[in-house]
């Protein structure tokens, strides 16, 4: 289905956080029922400029429809048609058998077909949904969502040729949060639109004076992150209920937990070594000093009980207790400095996954804990090879609590359990996947690995399966 956007008007300079309308003019309520509102548009949406920050102008929330009913369809029986009109066919993914021919085959095409795949819209933006069971990626022509396990492209939608830069799915719902970015934004970039799957449009917006950064989005909590705010709404009906300063936040750094029990969000702080932490339940906030330089990359767990952070330098990953800020665990990925790209929690095991621009994917054990003294800065001592990780579990010497007064602090860090050596410096998001012990990696320009650890012996990861989700039918591995 091909769907255009209304054109890209210019960003409202009337308040930083207040508009919310509907995306053809009108004010609409996000989730009253299309049966009972056929038109979904019944007034006018007034001006921004007079709208208070709280966006007063929204209705109020008729009967929502249960915001968890699927992307429709997001199973491989029930493929979505393509946009040539016939169903998408099953990616030939077969398992290649050595790590180098199955990333020569994934990342390694040709500049014709390189240049064939950017006019068809590469990737701008990855980013998997709360369970890691997808991922959606904005694209320079609009964006599309693919299943995991097995890999399978779902949903495609497609602007006119118009970018969308930001993609953030809410589980496996039809509800998404969109953003315009790349050479020619669908939406302005100060926008953060909210796309009914089902109707095949945009329902809702929220403007702000700056480019937005990030979206997170929870079942009852939208949460947009500009360089210098977060903004907290109100799903059913778009009101603000919470605003924090930051930082300069330029990487759009927020995470939020999922638990229907209790909301914890995680965003840089006023300082530069500073992460905030917000209890909303308990009306509390956290400040922890997590590194001596500005955070690049935090997680938080799904019930948003820890917290982990990767500072700048790339070499030590550090797990917290949000309701206190005690320090669990001191992760060592190596000794030269890196981007970390992603990290993630597993939902279901003790286990924390990292990716970052060295080529390298670490997994970390993080089940047994006990309250550690602050670190030292990020960058001393020596690592566990260039770009590689440690074979064992934990480092042996780790595990004596007695000799951590006593040996150098390198040595009381804790080493990767597994690792796996993509090779190629570029963007790369890991996940767990839905088999135990599997992880998900994924890469801006289409590469696709499914890889799989032992949780006992550890050492470097094996390869299941690579792919490349951008690739055309013939283009595929």
């Amino acid at each position: 289905m091909h769907t255009a956007p209304p054109p890209v008007d210019s960003p409202s300079a009337a308040q930083d956080a207040g508009a919310v309308g509907g995306a053809d003019g009108y004010s609409v309520d996000p989730f009253a029922d299309p049966l009972a509102q056929p038109h979904m548009a019944e007034r006018e949406a007034e001006p921004s400029a007079d709208r208070d920050s709280a966006g007063a102008a929204f209705p109020p929330a008729a009967a929502a429809p249960d915001i968890q009913h699927p992307l429709h369809p997001l199973h491989p029986l029930q493929p979505q048609a393509a946009a040539h009109g016939g169903p998408p066919q099953p990616s030939a993914q077969a398992p290649l058998p050595l790590p180098h021919d199955a990333l020569a085959a994934a990342q390694g095409r040709g500049a014709r077909e390189r240049e064939a795949a950017e006019a068809e819209g590469e990737a701008l933006s990855v980013r998997f949904n709360q369970d890691f069971s997808c991922f959606a990626c904005g694209t320079r022509s609009g964006f599309r969502v693919f299943c995991c396990d097995p890999l399978w492209e779902t949903i495609r939608r497609e602007f006119d040729g118009r970018s969308v830069g930001m993609v953030e799915m809410l589980f496996r719902c039809n509800f998404l949060a969109i953003v315009g970015g790349g050479p020619n934004p669908c939406y302005p970039p100060n926008k953060a639109m909210i796309w009914d799957d089902n109707q095949s449009r945009c329902i809702g917006e929220l403007t702000f004076r700056s480019e937005v950064r990030g979206v997170r989005l929870r079942r009852d909590r939208i949460v947009v992150v500009l360089e210098h705010k977060v903004y907290v709404y109100n799903f059913a009906d778009l009101k603000l209920l919470h605003q924090v300063e930051t930082l300069s936040n330029p990487r759009g750094l927020c995470e939020v937990s999922q638990s229907a029990g209790s909301f914890v969000m995680a965003c840089p702080g006023k300082h530069r070594q500073q992460i905030r932490v917000e209890l909303f339940d308990q009306r509390r906030t956290n400040f922890i000093a997590a590194h001596d330089s500005e955070p690049a990359c935090i997680a938080l767990t799904l019930d948003g009980q820890r917290l982990a952070t990767a500072s700048s330098k790339g070499t030590l990953i550090r797990v917290f207790n949000t309701a206190d800020g005690l320090k669990l665990h001191e992760l060592r990925r190596g000794v030269e400095r890196a981007d970390i790209y992603s990290l993630v929690f597993s939902p279901k095991a003790p286990f924390l996954v990292a990716a970052s621009d060295r080529g390298t994917v670490h997994v970390f054990s993080v089940g047994h804990s006990q309250p550690q003294g602050q670190g030292q800065e990020d960058g001393g001592g020596g690592g566990g090879g260039k770009g590689g990780g440690s074979s064992g579990a934990v480092s042996a010497l780790s595990s004596f609590g007695l000799m951590k007064g006593v040996l150098p602090k390198y040595f009381s860090d804790e080493r990767s359990l597994a690792f796996y050596r993509i090779g190629v410096h570029t963007r790369m998001l890991a996940a767990f996947g839905a088999e135990a012990n599997t992880v998900i990696v994924v890469g801006s320009g289409g590469a696709f690995y499914k890889l799989q650890f032992d949780p006992h012996a550890g050492g470097e990861m094996r390869l299941l399966e690579a792919a490349n989700f951008l690739a055309t039918e013939d283009e595929q591995i």
